[in-house]
């Protein structure tokens, strides 16, 4: 009888400490689905004044962690193939990816690795980080918003997310584009669960 009551108290004791513990949740490591061309590194500068040039980064790779009740440990790393930029015109692509402007030979990677991540309510975060482009690091704030989570039709888990951001060019010693001092990059990434 003694030892009944002291088994109960021992599990008793146990269950009430676990339960008093808070509930860790980690953070999900995810890649970015370029294989699948589920992601996207996309541009927007203006032609002029009167319209705009859009383009995108074909060739890029990264991975991130998320963690939805910990949102400050979150992470994103993302490799940029600069040499890989297309606007869907041949000749100025050349002459964007020339020393005019990204100097893509010399300076093949563009590189985005965070520092922060900031919930900002309703699904809308702020990540901040530092972005290496034609051979300078700048820090930026990467303005972003969850889409959706949840199982693939392979078994799989995923979830994504869209941002965007303006890069001033003269931050990053980049000459301007005609009328246009900056340029307004649209990101859409989908991450596979690692």
């Amino acid at each position: 009888m003694k030892n009944q009551f002291i088994a109960k108290t021992v599990f008793s004791g146990a269950l009430m400490a676990g339960l008093a513990l808070p509930l860790q949740a980690f953070a999900a490591d995810y890649s970015i689905d370029t294989s699948g061309a589920h992601a996207s590194v996309n541009f927007k500068v203006s032609h002029l004044g009167y319209s705009f040039i859009k383009g995108r980064f074909n060739n890029f790779s990264g991975d991130f962690s998320y963690d939805e009740n910990n949102i400050t440990a979150s992470k994103v790393n993302v490799v940029v193939d600069t040499t890989s930029l297309d606007s869907n015109h041949a000749e100025r692509d050349k002459h964007l990816r020339s020393g005019d402007f990204i100097n893509a030979s010399k300076f093949p990677q563009a590189t985005f690795t965070s520092t922060s991540v900031s919930s900002m309510g309703d699904g809308k975060l702020a990540i901040s980080g530092d972005l290496t482009l034609h051979g300078m690091t700048k820090p930026i704030t990467i303005d972003a918003e969850f889409i959706g989570a949840g199982k693939d039709p392979w078994g799989g888990e995923r979830i994504g997310f869209e941002g965007t951001t303006r890069l001033e060019l003269a931050d990053f010693g980049i000459a301007v584009m005609g009328a246009s001092s900056y340029v307004d990059m649209e990101l859409h990434v989908e991450g596979i669960k690692k």
